[in-house]
């Protein structure tokens, strides 16, 4: 124990993490992190009214008491507590998440992000993309956006089987899960068990918007390559319709309801098809795999059934990134930036530089 003791100081203090964000998929991150070593989270910041105020610990299912209160003031706990870093799950969109965003960079706060669109946001928004990466500079803080889709099964996996590849000349990713697996909100974000009709006006609504990240996938890859990319065009939305009764999970889906959705988008380079990327997530599916297929010298297919487990794995390449993020030179990163992504399974101050 002693020893231990001895090597815990030698390392410096604690990684102090902020989290921003403690719904299902925030709440997933901070259970995690109450796991590893070398991490303390001192504070919580959820715009909820029923959270605010609760300790931590209830927010998130923790079974002891943290001690911690979650906040609904950004700006009293970010002046009240010392962060150096900020694990934000909030929302998919850039423009929703750049105020919350400058107050942590304003504070001098790392961040690493579950926003979908900041896994690369040049494709997104130009504008608040230059705004954020200025803001980060001059605050000598890092911002990164990353997960499991988008930020890596459908594009930092694909760069990196790119390495051995002498040429390139196609690539097509699919991704497919069983909806049933998945957690509620994402189940209703997709529609499952909709009529065709409801569908269609949530999707007019834009209740239902279909996976975001496929447009950042492909431009990453893309930029990774060194392609130029003439033009990225997403599908439709399409749903997925039961053509007889179907249950998984204890879910079911009555006949001619919606089961899920299907939705491709491509990336074209010099009047040709160079990547193709297919997401669909229905409840039964026969099949859940993460298929990866490079056209090139030598030829790549790689494929991983079941497909990667998009909730835990979200939260695992969020935690795994925090010592990349705070190494990284101050700016917007993506994860073409950083080093190859790992693993942090010992105290995670061994991580850092």
């Amino acid at each position: 124990m002693k020893k231990e003791t001895e090597e815990a100081v030698s390392r410096g203090p604690e990684v102090r993490v902020l989290l921003y964000g403690v719904g299902a998929m925030g709440s997933s991150i901070a259970r995690l992190l109450l796991k590893k070593k070398g991490v303390k989270i001192v504070g919580a910041i959820d715009t909820a009214p029923e959270k605010a105020g609760r300790d931590l610990s209830e927010v998130i299912g923790a079974r002891k008491s943290l001690g911690i209160l979650v906040s609904n003031d950004p700006d009293i706990l970010l002046s009240e507590v010392e962060a150096d870093i900020a694990v934000h799950a909030t929302s998919s969109f850039l423009e929703d998440v750049y105020p919350q965003l400058v107050k942590l960079i304003q504070h001098g706060v790392d961040v690493v992000s579950t926003c979908e669109e900041l896994s690369y946001p040049y494709i997104s928004d130009m504008d608040l993309t230059l705004k954020i990466d200025k803001l980060a500079k001059e605050n000598g803080v890092t911002v990164l956006g990353t997960g499991i889709n988008p930020g890596f099964v459908m594009d930092t996996l694909v760069i990196t089987l790119t390495a051995v590849c002498q040429e390139v000349r196609h690539i097509k990713v699919e991704r497919v899960m069983d909806a049933a697996k998945r957690r509620t909100p994402f189940q209703k974000k997709i529609g499952v068990g909709l009529t065709p009709e409801e569908f269609k006006e949530k999707m007019e609504k834009n209740l239902i918007t279909g996976h975001v990240g496929l447009q950042q996938s492909i431009a990453m890859i893309g930029n990774a390559l060194g392609w130029h990319l003439q033009k990225i065009s997403v599908g439709p939305v399409e749903p997925i319709v039961a053509e007889g009764f179907v249950e998984s999970d204890g879910i079911k889906i009555e006949p001619g309801n919606v089961r899920g959705l299907r939705q491709t988008a491509h990336g074209i380079t010099d009047r040709k098809t160079s990547i193709t990327l297919v997401f669909e997530a229905y409840v039964g599916a026969q099949e859940e795999y993460d298929s990866i297929t490079i056209e090139g010298t030598p030829s790549i297919h790689e494929k991983i059934t079941p497909c990667v487990h998009g909730d835990l794995s979200t939260a695992a390449v969020i935690v795994n990134s925090i010592p990349k993020v705070i190494n990284a030179a101050p700016g917007l990163k993506t994860m073409k930036d950083l080093p190859i992504p790992s693993a942090t399974l010992e105290d995670m101050r061994l991580y850092l530089e």
